[in-house]
């Protein structure tokens, strides 16, 4: 079978990308019309369908902001901004990422740590994997300003308690994902460690640890955008003044819908950012482990 040149790749999600911007700009027309319309009708302006659509997608305060403004103020905030510059999306993604990188870095060690444990200890599979599972049934904005409330009680704020936040989320597809990987080996695989009168920890080390580090690293994917989305729940009960959560927030407050969008934009990118490296880091290790190019 012939493989996918780099023009099979771009060109289906170019596609899917030019409808979607197509969409929104409609929806953007129908949201924002009812208001232009009012406008119009108070100062007594009578104007052509194009030059209505025109006003529509240039209010400073829309409903839904056009692509076009968006893309200007992400432009303006990452481009035109000094990086201390409490506009810069760069400084507030910069904020975010610190506590998101903590939180990942908690909660993938936790989620090894609880995985090895559930492997080897029976009573921790049958005990400790339902509550992991119940407690992602939590919803995380319920749980975080709990977190926020009880480490300000003795004094512990800051980056911490939204590194927490990212750990919750984080820790659980690791968890997952090792236990899988820890379980994978074949029988046969097994059974040949005991014919060489393996110890439980050779067969741990040389088999199936090697065995999850692909379900490691396809968990951490999930794990990293997580944990960012973690860290933006985090510092909204905070009341941040620097953070994607905090330049959400205060678009809010304001009514700023080009700011939200914006910032929306910047976590996305972040979280697109922080998947690459988790998976190139992945093709690193497996070349490094003797693995072949698919």
């Amino acid at each position: 079978m012939k493989p996918d040149t780099l023009k099979d790749k771009i060109v289906p999600v170019l596609t899917i990308l030019l409808v979607l911007v197509a969409i929104w700009y409609v929806a953007a027309v129908f949201l924002n019309a009812p208001f232009q319309r009012d406008m119009d009708t108070r100062n007594n302006v009578t104007s052509t369908t194009t030059e209505f659509i025109g006003r529509t997608l240039s209010q400073p305060k829309p409903i839904l902001p056009a692509p076009h403004q968006v893309a200007q103020n992400v432009f303006e905030n990452t481009f035109l901004r000094k990086l201390s510059s409490n506009r810069s999306l760069v400084y507030h993604a910069g904020v975010t990422l610190s506590s998101t990188a903590l939180g990942f870095a908690l909660g993938t060690l936790l989620g090894i740590v609880i995985a090895v444990g559930i492997i080897h200890i029976k009573a921790l599979d049958r005990s400790l994997m339902p509550w992991i599972i119940a407690s992602q049934t939590v919803p995380i904005l319920a749980i975080a300003p709990m977190v926020i409330v009880v480490l300000g009680s003795i004094n512990i704020t800051g980056l911490l308690p939204k590194a927490l936040i990212s750990t919750y989320l984080s820790f659980f597809p690791v968890t997952v994902g090792m236990v899988k990987g820890l379980r994978s080996p074949e029988v046969m695989h097994l059974d040949l460690m005991r014919t060489y009168n393996a110890t439980a920890a050779q067969t741990f080390w040389k088999l199936r640890v090697p065995a999850s580090i692909p379900f490691l690293f396809t968990s951490m994917k999930v794990a990293i955008a997580a944990s960012l989305v973690g860290a933006i729940v985090g510092e909204l009960p905070t009341g941040a003044v620097a953070g994607i959560g905090s330049k959400l927030l205060a678009g809010s407050y304001y009514s700023q819908t080009i700011d939200i969008w914006a910032a929306l934009v910047a976590g996305s990118v972040l979280a697109a950012l922080l998947v690459a490296i988790v998976g190139l880091v992945a093709k690193i290790v497996d070349r490094a482990m003797g693995g072949r190019p698919a």
